[in-house]
């Protein structure tokens, strides 16, 4: 019998980035919201991994099955890391990406490529059922260009570009991106780290 695990998400974006990347292993993956459970969560840790452990823990207590939970955002290093771990509710959580992504675009207006160094961070919590707290940190540097680029991709991705693929990961074909991003090499690091555990 396959393992399940619920993602403490409600974004369908990135659930449908999970099951990709997790697609090698025999278990059911659910967001809370198809597992039917909706905790009233504050994320009010001050880095990436504690609001992930925070929001983790909070669907834990709800279900035996192993829960995984990701806090992840953009870091521009000239705005001193903005938006950072409030890169989900930057200029409120309503707010289109489209106007987000021009807000940051306008921010940096005049500022050379070189000045525009940027990472994606992604933090992933995991919740197993003997509620042991494991934590995985990925990264990838990239820069923010100069106008938004691609179809693929959400949030941040049409103005963070890579210099290997002189493009925006929105521009990138989804398994590309998969391949390089943040979350897919947290989720890779943590998978491994969970073969060993319990799957």
């Amino acid at each position: 019998m396959s393992q399940k695990i619920i993602f403490a998400t409600g974004n369908q974006d990135k659930m449908r980035e999970i099951r990709e990347i997790m697609g090698d292993m025999d278990v059911t993956i659910e967001s809370m919201k198809e597992a039917g459970i909706s905790p009233d969560i504050v994320e009010d840790g001050t880095t990436f991994e504690e609001n992930a452990i925070i929001k983790a823990k909070a669907v834990a207590e709800h279900t035996d099955a192993i829960v995984f939970a990701d806090d992840s955002g953009l870091e521009i290093d000239y705005l001193n890391k903005e938006p950072g771990i409030y890169s989900a509710r930057y200029m409120g959580e309503d707010t289109s990406y489209t106007i987000k992504n021009q807000n940051l675009l306008e921010r940096l207006e005049g500022v050379p490529k070189e000045q525009r160094t940027a990472r994606f961070v992604c933090a992933i919590a995991a919740v197993l059922p003997n509620k042991d707290v494991l934590v995985k940190r990925e990264t990838i540097e990239g820069y923010i260009g100069f106008e938004p680029q691609g179809e693929h991709g959400f949030g941040y991705d049409p103005i963070f570009y890579v210099d290997e693929y002189n493009c925006s990961t929105a521009s990138l074909p989804p398994e590309k991106k998969n391949e390089m991003s943040h979350r897919g090499k947290a989720l890779r690091a943590m998978k491994e780290e969970l073969r060993g555990k319990c799957l």
